[in-house]
């Protein structure tokens, strides 16, 4: 089931690290202001690829919130670590922040990767093996629990008996993300439970030969793969002016930027970056969602906005 059909959607992916409530709460409304399709937060409890000493805002806390201060865009979780909290509370945390936002939550569900966060915190951070199929399980539940009077469930990692959610969530179907590509595990969930796949920009042959092994699971599970959602997270540093452009991320990210960015980084003019993009949206990519990490680039998410998301938009309509 394609729940948004063919529409190319753009987004701000941005977690609530290094920054106050009053800022992320106006980052998210200017966003909405801009035209924007989704905007999400994230799930962690130390900031990432920066200084882990700084600050960050609970995840599903500070959703709820945006959520309470946003009407129209919707409201992505990308994504909870799976292993941070029993499934069936995120069932319950879901259906509440869907209620919040007058239905307009998208869940995301990922394995969890942050080793510091369970170290500090005392939560188990299992091999990745059994956090699949942790995740596996955590997917069957949720969907279970929003959708069934009751849930029974034995699984190795979680039981439930005779479990109710009540209310269930305002949409009659809400959107589960699954974010990472792994070909054996990852894709084969997404395959099985997801409605949206998200991953990272980079290489396009790579990026299109995964969406051959998410087609052979999809296959494998009685799916067609159109069915799936594509989504793509991407980093940019734009400017109507090239060199400025490379000037602006030479100072926001350093030369040469991280190795992690590198690949997933789109420097130079808004007619560039719709270059970029238009190859993944030719291989049907619905989503692009634009990286948005403290200190935030309001140039950049302006010219998305108003120069790039149109075009791209246009160009597959055309």
């Amino acid at each position: 089931m394609q729940i948004f059909g063919d529409d190319i959607r753009f987004g701000v992916h941005s977690g609530p690290q290094h920054t106050s409530f009053d800022d992320y709460r106006d980052h998210w409304v200017r966003c909405e202001e801009l035209g924007y399709d989704w905007v999400s937060a994230f799930d962690h409890f130390l900031p990432i690829h920066s200084d882990p000493t700084g600050p960050m805002f609970e995840g599903t806390t500070m959703l709820a919130a945006m959520a309470a201060h946003t009407s129209r865009v919707r409201c992505g979780m990308l994504v909870l670590g799976v292993t941070y909290r029993h499934p069936a509370v995120v069932a319950n945390i879901a259906a509440t922040i869907d209620h919040v936002s007058g239905g307009r939550l998208e869940m995301g569900m990922g394995a969890a990767w942050y080793e510091l966060e369970h170290d500090q915190y005392g939560i188990p951070f299992p091999r990745i093996g059994v956090r699949m199929d942790m995740l596996d399980e955590a997917c069957r539940i949720m969907r279970s629990l929003w959708t069934q009077e009751t849930t029974t469930f034995e699984g190795r990692h979680y039981q439930l008996k005779d479990a109710r959610m009540e209310p269930k969530p305002l949409q009659e179907h809400l959107p589960l993300v699954i974010g990472g590509s792994g070909e054996r595990r990852t894709l084969r969930i997404v395959a099985e439970h997801g409605d949206i796949w998200n991953t990272f920009y980079g290489d396009v042959d790579e990026y299109s030969h995964k969406l051959d092994v998410l087609a052979g699971h999809c296959a494998d599970v009685g799916r067609d793969p159109a069915d799936v959602r594509k989504s793509l997270t991407f980093r940019a540093v734009l400017d109507e002016d090239e060199q400025e452009a490379h000037r602006r991320a030479r100072e926001l990210h350093g030369d040469p930027p991280p190795e992690r960015l590198q690949k997933m980084l789109i420097v130079g003019t808004p007619e560039q970056c719709v270059e970029r993009l238009g190859v993944y949206a030719e291989l049907g990519v619905g989503d692009f969602l634009l990286g948005a990490l403290a200190p935030i680039d309001p140039r950049t998410i302006e010219l998305v906005a108003t120069s790039v998301a149109p075009a791209v938009k246009a160009g597959v309509a055309a």
